[in-house]
């Protein structure tokens, strides 16, 4: 069976340490979409590591990795990632696998995206301008490149076409300051070095791998409510960042899902343009920054921070059929005399509801709080969650209740030592 991991809120949960943790309990780790402007954070050993394309299974010794087929790659940022883990020690060369349907991301690609975000001056929808978006709107033209295709005798030929296709598009838009001579350079010495690696028919190498029983784990990237269809568009990435991406972004079938362990913090965060209905523009909203150390692992720019969002989060357990629940950060709430959660919205009308309505964009939501003690006191050194303040504990039971779905997973801190487990995982 394929278990799948997600983050349930608008990215950054703490996928990364979660996917590590679980690691050695698997024999494969897989990403399934996104690219890099995934940034997944682990600290091992005191030293941080942040991965944007290789999945989070590098760390342990045996597992196989494999970056799918939904994902999208840029040469150069993987290049970059290969190399800061080959200087770090990791071994991971022989058991990371490609699939050769991966599209790749272009230098012009990225140069597409900083016009078109450019142009839009106050509706930028807080793209990464990693040229995420170009290279999936490639994909779906039917144009894109993928990354088998760097074996092709026509190779050169074809990304000379497809960039010249780009700089036309482009043309439309103010130019931005971009050294095409030099990014080309660096992006075809990647492409060399990447051909030292294993590339893969995807879909056949994973369903070899369950047929004989391998277990593996679905590593997602971004967050839920990013979700090309069912987040808050425009305000979205352009992949599916739900369990239904998964069998798309890995060749598996509906069938082969297990079980979908979906991630939330114990508050809210988002970064970049959209809406965010339990967003504090208030000292609250500044000291969670500040306590959770809330700046894009990818970008670096500040997160948006707010208390959790429980009709938010129902809505993508509902999408994804979680079936259980980690929460992370509860660390970062530990200086609160009073902690949030939004338990239903209110609309124009008048209107209560726990429903996430069609376009969030253009609805004024008005959030109902619940309100609960906060535990004020460190959580380090505790690994029981009865060992955790009362009223931490009456905090995760009753968000439970609300979700309907059980926390198995408790982090408080961004160790591996600092995960508490209270129930199953899978396996």
């Amino acid at each position: 069976m394929v278990d799948v991991l997600l983050g349930l809120q608008w990215g950054d949960e703490g996928k990364g340490k979660v996917v590590d943790y679980l690691a050695e309990k698997y024999d494969v780790v897989a990403r399934f979409q996104g690219g890099p402007n995934a940034g997944h954070t682990l600290v091992l050993n005191g030293k941080k590591h942040v991965l944007h394309t290789i999945p989070s299974g590098v760390f342990r010794e045996g597992v196989i990795n494999i970056i799918g087929n939904g994902v999208v790659i840029d040469p150069i940022t993987l290049r970059r990632e290969m190399e800061n883990l080959h200087n770090a020690g990791v071994a991971f060369k022989e058991n990371l696998y490609i699939s050769k349907k991966a599209h790749l991301i272009l230098p012009s690609h990225r140069y597409l995206d900083a016009v078109m975000e450019a142009s839009k001056g106050q509706s930028k929808i807080g793209s990464t301008l990693r040229g995420i978006g170009p290279t999936y709107t490639d994909k779906i033209a039917r144009r894109g490149l993928r990354i088998g295709d760097i074996f092709s005798a026509d190779f050169g030929k074809r990304y000379n076409d497809l960039k010249a296709d780009h700089l036309e598009m482009a043309s439309v838009y103010p130019a931005v300051d971009f050294d095409f001579a030099a990014e080309d350079a660096k992006w075809m010495e990647a492409v060399s070095y990447l051909k030292e690696y294993n590339f893969v028919e995807g879909e056949y190498f994973i369903n070899k791998l369950l047929d004989s029983g391998k277990t593996v784990l679905a590593e997602g990237a971004q967050g839920s409510m990013l979700d090309i269809d069912f987040g808050t568009y425009p305000f979205v990435t352009s992949s599916n960042t739900i369990t239904a991406g998964v069998c798309n972004g890995l060749g598996v079938a509906p069938s082969r899902i297990g079980e979908v362990i979906g991630i939330t913090k114990a508050y809210c965060t988002r970064v970049g343009g959209g809406p965010f209905p339990t967003e504090l523009h208030d000292e609250t909203g500044e000291r969670i920054r500040k306590a959770g150390g809330e700046f894009g692992a990818t970008t670096g720019r500040p997160r948006r921070c707010g208390w959790i969002d429980l009709p938010q989060l129902k809505y993508t357990i509902m999408l994804s059929g979680v079936t259980q629940l980690v929460l992370t950060k509860a660390d970062v709430l530990n200086e609160f005399d009073t902690v949030s959660a939004a338990t239903a919205y209110q609309y124009p009308d008048g209107t209560i509801s726990e429903e996430v309505p069609y376009d969030m964009v253009n609805t004024v939501i008005v959030p109902q709080y619940k309100q609960y003690s906060g535990w004020n006191s460190s959580l380090e050194g505790i690994h029981n969650f009865e060992d955790f303040p009362q009223q931490l504990q009456d905090y995760i039971l009753d968000l439970q209740a609300y979700l309907a779905v059980p926390f198995t997973m408790i982090s408080v801190g961004p160790e591996r030592e600092s995960l508490i487990i209270r129930e199953r995982v899978s396996v």
